[in-house]
């Protein structure tokens, strides 16, 4: 059963944020003092999360992220997503993260059924690492790296924000991993979720940071998967690991969008950068199965064209990553 939506789009991806709690402060994701916490009943519990992703999938989703905040942080997280991987119907379990808990759970993570690790990483270098985070170990979080590999997991994907001035110097440094360590390195153009002054000085565009690859080397296509993401992907012949670009400011992908999302809250949305949102909580308490359903196909059948940032500026409400689900 295909889940389609109002514009004859392809709905077969849910990103579930569980937690907006992270251990890390990025400077792009939210503010240096994090976010205020939420008190207890705000968050979802993992039962009524589990509800909604049964739900999800008895409409049409197949593939689900397990998102954050930092998801790892959030206690009993193996445990919920090995429920999650006993859902009949569902293809294929991922789950994103900041690498930092990654040693210790890499392996809980792999028994439990998760298929596939991204990993957020601004640099290879200790010092502009520990700036854009705020005090993050990458030493950490390269052990996380092996320690995925060594337990099971294909080479996880790394998502790099390239910032000019920032971390842009190290792009190579990141397409070397491709063919070194077998990554998939995904570059994603600096986006503003804040209305930050300036945000531009920041910006590189997507095809900029294509044409920097393709100076020193040769690159060719690559076909994507039915759930992959939005990004356009290449590959340096003979290398393991594929190169993406992800250009959410000057390229949109909309016409290809094929997820959904809910936030810790229980708040579905059809688009990250769109204010309009659904409260699920009412049909989890007491639990309305047919009322969730139908809430999370309006949440497909209400998915807008296209969102409007672009380089000039944007319209939607401020928000930090973390408090949507990176």
């Amino acid at each position: 059963m295909k889940l389609i939506d109002s514009l004859g789009r392809t709905i077969n991806y849910l990103r579930l944020s569980v937690t907006d709690r992270c251990n890390m402060r990025c400077s792009y994701c939210m503010p240096a003092g994090g976010v205020a916490k939420m008190c207890h009943d705000e968050v979802l519990r993992y039962e009524e999360l589990l509800q909604i992703v049964e739900a999800a999938v008895s409409i049409g989703i197949e593939k689900v992220r397990i998102t954050g905040g930092e998801p790892l942080v959030r206690a009993g997280i193996v445990e919920f997503l090995g429920s999650l991987a006993e859902i009949r119907g569902l293809r294929h379990l991922a789950l994103s993260t900041n690498g930092l808990l990654l040693p210790a759970m890499a392996a809980g993570l792999r028994t439990a059924g998760v298929q596939r690790l991204n990993v957020s990483l601004d640099s290879l270098n200790p010092e502009v690492f520990a700036v854009i985070t705020r005090g993050g170990d990458l030493k950490q979080v390269l052990h996380g790296l092996d320690a995925a590999v060594r337990v099971g997991f294909p080479p996880p994907k790394i998502n790099m924000v390239v910032m000019r001035g920032v971390n842009d110097a190290e792009i190579p440094e990141f397409v070397e991993l491709t063919q070194s360590r077998g990554n998939s390195v995904r570059f994603i153009e600096y986006m503003p979720v804040v209305k930050e002054a300036g945000w531009q000085r920041h910006f590189i565009s997507g095809e900029e940071i294509l044409g920097r690859i393709a100076a020193h080397h040769p690159l060719e296509h690559v076909d994507k998967g039915a759930f992959a993401g939005p990004s356009r992907d290449f590959r340096i012949p003979g290398a393991c690991g594929t190169i993406g670009i992800i250009t959410a400011v000057s390229g949109h992908f909309c016409a290809e969008c094929n997820r959904i999302r809910v936030t810790s809250t229980g708040k579905g949305k059809g688009c990250l950068f769109n204010d309009s949102q659904t409260d699920l909580t009412p049909l989890l308490r007491p639990l309305d199965r047919i009322g969730l359903r139908r809430a999370l196909r309006g949440i497909v059948m209400a998915k807008p064209e296209r969102h409007d940032i672009s380089y000039t500026g944007y319209g939607h409400r401020n928000f930090t990553m973390a408090q949507i689900g990176g």
